[in-house]
């Protein structure tokens, strides 16, 4: 199936889907890996493999159709945050069942996809706040509870520092449900503030987020 969605947003980012139903073989074959990048995929197995390199194919796909040529290695900091070495772009990606998501900006950025599953309801205590719990509707709440962990999960990849408590550290300002929509997110830590605007889309029974 190959890209499923590419997108240019208002601020210059970009966002990429790739619905993944080539074999590991295609994505080797197309990928130049640098030495770093080998020693990263090597433990990987099944699924996880897959998921990896399609992400950094999408993301080669993606600086293509921007003008760049040669492939940019997508290596990770001391914090486990990936970024594309040599250029001055941030990056983020996610992945759920068959779908790979990636966006690139000039800024700060995170984003998060997730295919929409009944058992989020029992983990919501767990990165929710009162004041969020309260403000979910009865008809949207599995979409409204989707929206609020891909949120705070595109604000913990654009912090990219870890140690971030969902519920102490970040929260997501209530919003009506709709299929498109923004909201914004806040990050407070160690008297910090870091403020984000935050996007989502539900289609096809995924909620994509991005910040």
């Amino acid at each position: 199936m190959g890209l499923l969605l590419k997108k240019s947003l208002e601020n210059g980012s970009q966002i990429g889907i790739w619905r993944m139903v080539e074999p590991e073989d295609f994505f080797l074959q197309e990928l130049d890996l640098q030495p770093v990048e080998q020693t990263e995929l090597a433990p990987l197995k099944g699924r996880r493999r897959l998921e990896w390199l399609a992400s950094r194919y999408l993301v080669h796909k993606m600086l293509l159709s921007n003008g760049q040529p040669d492939r940019v290695p997508v290596l990770k900091d001391e914090f486990g945050k990936p970024h594309l070495h040599g250029t001055g772009l941030h990056l983020s990606f996610s992945h759920s069942h068959e779908l790979v998501a990636v966006i690139l900006a000039n800024q700060a950025t995170g984003i998060d996809i997730q295919r929409k599953v009944e058992k989020i309801e029992r983990l919501a205590q767990k990165f929710m706040r009162e004041e969020e719990l309260r403000s979910l509707s009865e008809e949207h709440r599995l979409s409204q509870l989707h929206i609020f962990w891909g949120a705070k999960e595109a604000l913990y990849k654009a912090h990219g520092r870890k140690e971030l408590d969902f519920r102490q550290h970040i929260s997501i300002q209530p919003f009506d449900y709709q299929q498109v929509g923004m909201t914004h997110g806040k990050i407070e830590k160690e008297g910090r503030v870091w403020d984000f605007e935050v996007n989502f889309e539900c289609f096809l029974g995924y909620v994509m987020v991005w910040c």
